[in-house]
């Protein structure tokens, strides 16, 4: 992203990362081992990353100015999502794609899918978290650089038909965006987590693997 949308679109906002810092402590704490190698594709502030316990903690995103909102000891690479050469094969286990794909077209898309294969260990799973169109579709077009709709059912079968074994899908996962009026706060976001009905969830969660044997296209 260019330092105009961070200007303009995604300027800093506290809110953010107090989402995130929740988000950390009721889901993905959860989900990622401390011996982890973790890898956020598109990582913008680092509010993810930033939260992250693991053994290595790395952030890839082809706004120059990333780098400066990294917690110490995060590693940044300022580069194409897809340029994944730096990273050893099989040595990646848990990836997050957080509001990424939906700023890109589907061959990009199926190229960053292609790189991040072989530097996936045995065990490596792909988190992505992207507005849902098939309940954001009033919002989606509000930001100028979203270029594809992704729903649940589109999402999952363009991951299938790349390759890859979809583990778990949440159509409905957070709300939209931190911009709402809704009340930003770690109890609330830990309750709405776990409360099995989401109101206002338009954000979807979607985990997958690559597939192997027959699985695989």
């Amino acid at each position: 992203m260019s330092d105009a949308y961070h200007a303009s679109r995604l300027t800093p906002d506290d809110r953010r990362d107090v989402v995130w810092r929740a988000l950390w402590r009721f889901y993905f704490s959860r989900v990622v081992s401390v011996d982890d190698c973790v890898l956020d594709l598109g990582c913008g502030y680092g509010n993810f990353i930033n939260h992250v316990v693991a053994r290595r903690r790395i952030a890839v995103d082809n706004w120059h100015g990333f780098p400066a909102h990294l917690a110490p000891g995060v590693e940044a690479f300022v580069d194409d999502v897809a340029e994944l050469d730096f990273l050893p094969d099989g040595g990646v286990d848990f990836v997050l794609a957080s509001n990424l794909f939906e700023h890109m077209t589907r061959p990009d898309f199926a190229r960053v899918l292609d790189r991040l294969r072989p530097k996936l260990s045995g065990h490596g799973v792909l988190t992505i978290l992207q507005p849902n169109y098939r309940y954001a579709y009033r919002e989606y077009w509000d930001d100028y650089t979203h270029i594809t709709p992704w729903s649940d059912i589109g999402l999952t079968d363009f991951l299938t038909a790349n390759g890859y074994e979809v583990l778990d899908v949440v159509p409905r996962f957070l709300p939209l965006s931190v911009k709402s009026r809704l009340p930003v706060s770690p109890w609330l976001i830990g309750a709405y987590l776990a409360f099995p009905f989401k109101p206002f969830g338009k954000q979807m969660l979607v985990r997958a693997r690559p597939a192997t044997g027959a699985e695989r296209r």
